[in-house]
């Protein structure tokens, strides 16, 4: 499974930070355990007030991160989930998707928080959506990625912190 090996990240004094999450909204049931699980890990940081914003499908999640950063957040996270098909859409969308996400944040400084699934099956999208019965939490993780590079990139800024 993907999960292995994930680092356990401790993220603290970060109840300050303007956080948005942008989720597609293809493959519902999906899409709910991770924007579930996303708000549940913004809770437990004590960032009670996020943005939340909805977006077609996942090759639009980069347009929007890329407001949202220039608008002053201090980190994004996108959600999406694209299942393969038989054609070469699938490629076009995740590495769209990808090097949008990638390039916004490395341009703009904002941490984005990764939380697109890339499958071969609904299967492997419902086992990493953050349900009852998936055996990875993928929104979630997504939050606690893109906080803790923000409170990162904060003492960098701001190094007497």
């Amino acid at each position: 499974m993907s999960g292995k090996g994930a680092p356990e990240l401790t993220v603290k004094n970060c109840q300050d930070l303007r956080v948005a999450v942008v989720a597609a909204q293809w493959h519902q049931q999906v899409m709910d355990g991770l924007v579930d699980g996303a708000l549940r890990a913004l809770g437990e940081l004590g960032i009670d007030e996020p943005t939340v914003l909805r977006v077609p499908g996942s090759f639009e999640l980069p347009v929007v991160a890329k407001v949202l950063a220039d608008r002053g957040y201090d980190a994004i996270v996108a959600l999406g989930v694209v299942i393969r098909g038989g054609t070469p859409h699938f490629d076009y969308v995740c590495q769209g998707v990808t090097q949008g996400l990638t390039d916004v944040a490395v341009r703009s400084g904002v941490p984005i928080g990764f939380g697109v699934l890339t499958c071969d099956d609904d299967e492997q999208a419902l086992a990493r959506a953050g349900l009852p019965h998936s055996s990875e939490d993928k929104g979630h993780e997504a939050v606690t990625a893109a906080v803790a590079t923000a409170t990162t990139l904060r003492t960098v800024a701001e190094p007497w912190r």
